[in-house]
């Protein structure tokens, strides 16, 4: 096939192709712009005092920078990824159509996979112009604005992004087998199992390992930065596998448990499909745990600062000296704010993501709905049965993500002791101890769990996820055209008929 014909198949469609290019072309310039922000950081070489930021000036401190825009960048990825499955319906009868006008299935297949290809180097050229001309017009000297990354890196970051889409398309086409008469997807059978908590379990203890060495033992930087990483990661990869598990554990209750059609609809419906949650929710909850882990690093640097004060008025020092960080605390808390304002956009984007696979599951099933809804079910029962199947995963897996960020904080440090340091100077009789007179008691500062920003964090997100749940339901398909009206059936009839229509399979 030549590729003059490939790039205009690729960019044939109806509106909803048209939607999907639109959506993951904005995606690949929301991640190009925050990786080339990122390149642009670490190109930064030695003090850097002609900024006025602080978090740039230091070379110390740019990397956590550049990892804060790579964390928005990932979400947008995310996003750019659950786009590729939007019309998945209307594709498949292109490419099976392709398919019956001659195509091979491995030319079916790269057209799929060039649709999400041009789309996303479409998006990444954007964004390569919108970086360039946004260096021209924000030029102020708290940004780095004077430098470029390397050709090579620009370039790098610009396949990137279509590179990556090209293959998440692929990869999904794997479990597709179009022939000239539809299209069929290859389905598990075998439900998944709790072994994801393992990975969390490995991940905890991996992170746990520089902090809990003993005192004779030193690692090196990039070995202890190398364990808290990969306890994060597999941490993360942990929460977002189990979900399939907590989708299917949760069905299985609704299922059994459940009083009424929407709650039996909504089993069936997370047992029949227990991936969904872990492929729509998996930048969601990555992001949760990224601020998970800020609020409660913040809540232990607190209390850091507060045994600082408390151990310097024991020891006499009031004229600013004695113990204390290297910077202001006001420095330390600024940083902090720019992880949290970066999550809060990850979070944003990522919830952004979990509504369009939403709108893209209900589209794909609207004749299931409409099936139930011509045997009588009410729409307010199918809207119902949405909000369960989309909050049932969601909040079990928030709180695992929220109490698994804040343990990670936990495990550097959950206590710090006061007043042991003063018995042992008083002890040794060194001067200076005495005054001002202290008491003797030791006490131990524990590091607060922020309870109501862990909450607010959680809330929010559940919040942003299932706000428009409801109401999708209401685009879920085409209502009977018959212009007969058969009045309401009694309660028991619809609960049957609920139960049998759940079990339909859509075409």
């Amino acid at each position: 096939m030549r590729p003059a014909t490939l790039a205009r198949l690729a960019v044939a469609g109806n509106r909803t192709d048209t939607l999907r290019t639109i959506l993951t072309a904005l995606s690949a310039l929301l991640a190009t712009v925050a990786m080339l922000a990122a390149a642009t950081v670490l190109t930064i070489t030695g003090w850097a005092e002609r900024y006025t930021n602080p978090l740039l000036i230091e070379p110390g401190l740019r990397p956590g920078v550049s990892a804060t825009l790579i964390l928005v960048a990932l979400p947008v990825l995310a996003l750019a990824g659950q786009c590729i499955r939007l019309g998945a319906p209307a594709r498949d009868r292109r490419l099976a159509a392709i398919r019956l006008a001659g195509a091979t299935p491995r030319e079916s297949v790269l057209i799929a996979t060039a649709e999400t290809a041009v789309a996303s180097l479409l998006g990444s050229v954007a964004g390569l112009v919108a970086y360039l001309v946004a260096r021209k017009v924000i030029d102020r000297p708290a940004l780095p604005t004077d430098i470029l990354p390397p050709a090579p890196v620009i370039v790098l970051l610009v396949l990137l992004v279509p590179v990556l889409a090209a293959a998440a398309g692929a990869v999904l086409m794997r479990q597709v087998i179009v022939t000239p008469l539809g299209v069929e997807r290859r389905i598990r059978t075998r439900g998944p199992r709790p072994w994801p908590g393992l990975l969390i379990a490995a991940g905890i203890v991996l992170f746990a390992v520089p902090t809990r060495l003993p005192e004779h033992i030193n690692l090196s930087k990039n070995w202890v930065y190398a364990f808290l990483g990969s306890g994060v990661m597999l941490t993360m990869v942990g929460i977002v596998l189990g979900t399939g598990w907590i989708s299917s554990t949760a069905g299985r209750l609704l299922r059994r448990y459940g009083r009424g059609p929407a709650t039996l609809l909504a089993g069936q419906r997370l047992i029949t499909d227990p991936w969904n949650g872990s492929r729509t929710m998996a930048a969601l909850l990555a992001a949760v745990i990224a601020g998970a882990v800020a609020l409660a690093y913040r809540e232990l640097l607190a209390t850091e600062f507060r045994y600082y004060d408390i151990y310097n008025a024991m020891m006499g020092s009031t004229d600013g000296g004695g113990m204390g960080a290297a910077e202001a605390p006001e420095f330390y808390y600024g940083a902090i704010r720019l992880v949290v304002v970066a999550v809060s956009l990850a979070s944003v984007v990522a919830a952004a993501g979990v509504l369009i696979a939403l709108a893209e599951s209900i589209v794909a099933r609207r004749r299931t709905y409409a099936a139930l809804t011509a045997a009588g079910v009410p729409r307010r029962t199918l809207s119902a049965a949405v909000a369960w199947q989309t909050l049932t995963p969601l909040i079990p897996a928030l709180v695992l993500a929220l109490a698994a960020g804040d343990a990670l904080v936990r495990l550097i440090d959950s206590e710090i002791p006061v007043g042991y340091e003063f018995r042992d100077c008083v002890a040794a009789g060194y001067g200076g101890c005495e005054a001002p007179r202290h008491p003797e008691m030791a006490q131990i500062l524990h590091v607060p769990i922020p309870w109501g920003s862990l909450a607010l964090l959680g809330g929010v997100r559940c919040w942003r996820c299932s706000s428009r749940s409801v109401p999708a339901c209401w685009c879920c398909g085409p209502a009977p055209t018959s212009t007969s009206y058969e009045p309401a059936r009694p309660r028991t009839s619809r609960v049957q008929a609920a139960t049998k229509a759940s079990s339909f399979q859509e075409s």
